[in-house]
């Protein structure tokens, strides 16, 4: 793997052209300094998310940001339902047995800001809701692969947003449609790897909508963790690099809420989780 700490897609100021950069200040939350207008400078990344090296000579300063992932090097969405306590309490549901697994097509990824969360026409409904989640991303392919080796497969975390349609979600047992529609799994702003995360259980998530905090939770929360959600996964099972695991939203969804809260044209919504920082996205909802 590559020798960054914190890797970001962007559109260069300089040339206008897409590159791979390590953040020069990592200590900022680039997701709202981009939202800010706050200057964002990158060591150039020579190379793919997989096996980039740092180029420290050479520094752009980001027009805008991308998701850290694209989906040419996108092999696979897998995301986990009901995998936190208190999500599972709110909703009135038995704690699952095993991870409860949907998935997401490429099209789903979308970028930070200033990219849009696009809601379809299928989907203005009134019942489209956000849930803040950890993404881990895949950096080496494996197969059975043990629970106290799994974390070294993973090439780095960010932020993602799992947009649900939830009337459509209610309408089947199979949730992959309502959740796999165009736009609906944002990533960003930032990968961190796991050399400054080496422990991703211990990660506090919020979710703001239009500036309330909507959701607030924690990552030690999780039913199942990251490692054993790797393994259950790679069960005769082929996890390719690339592939990318949403790993459950905590408590607050919109759905539950009295009055339910839902996604509205214009609304903006933010997915803030430590040592990453904040992916923001506008909502828009799509004309045709």
């Amino acid at each position: 793997m590559g020798n960054w700490t914190h890797l970001i897609r962007f559109i260069a100021k300089e040339d206008q052209q897409l590159h791979l950069g390590q953040l020069v200040d990592t200590s900022r939350d680039v997701g709202k300094d981009s939202v800010d207008g706050i200057e964002i400078k990158a060591y150039l990344i020579r190379g793919s998310i997989f096996d980039g090296k740092i180029i420290p000579s050479v520094v752009y300063t980001v027009e805008r940001l991308l998701s850290p992932i694209s989906p040419s090097e996108c092999s696979y969405i897998r995301c986990l339902g009901l995998n936190y306590k208190d999500h599972a309490k709110e909703g009135g549901f038995a704690l699952p047995q095993v991870p409860v697994l949907f998935t997401k097509p490429r099209t789903a990824l979308a970028d930070p800001y200033p990219a849009a969360v696009t809601i379809p026409k299928v989907a203005q409904d009134g019942t489209s809701d956000y849930e803040g989640e950890l993404c881990a991303v895949i950096g080496r392919t494996g197969r059975d692969i043990a629970e106290d080796e799994a974390l070294d497969y993973v090439l780095g975390y960010t932020a993602s947003n799992d947009v649900s349609a939830r009337k459509l979600q209610l309408l089947t047992a199979q949730w992959c449609f309502a959740k796999g529609l165009d736009g609906s799994c944002p990533l960003g702003p930032v990968l961190v790897a796991p050399s400054a995360i080496p422990d991703p259980q211990k990660l506090a998530i919020k979710t703001i909508y239009n500036g309330d905090v909507v959701q607030d939770g924690h990552t030690s929360d999780m039913i199942f963790t990251l490692r054993q959600q790797i393994a259950y996964l790679s069960q005769g099972t082929t996890l390719e690099a690339g592939s990318i695991i949403l790993t459950g939203t905590p408590a607050g969804i919109g759905f539950f809420k009295k009055p339910p809260v839902v996604l509205e044209n214009g609304g903006d919504v933010r997915v803030e989780i430590e040592g990453i920082g904040t992916l923001v996205n506008r909502v828009r909802y799509d004309d045709d």
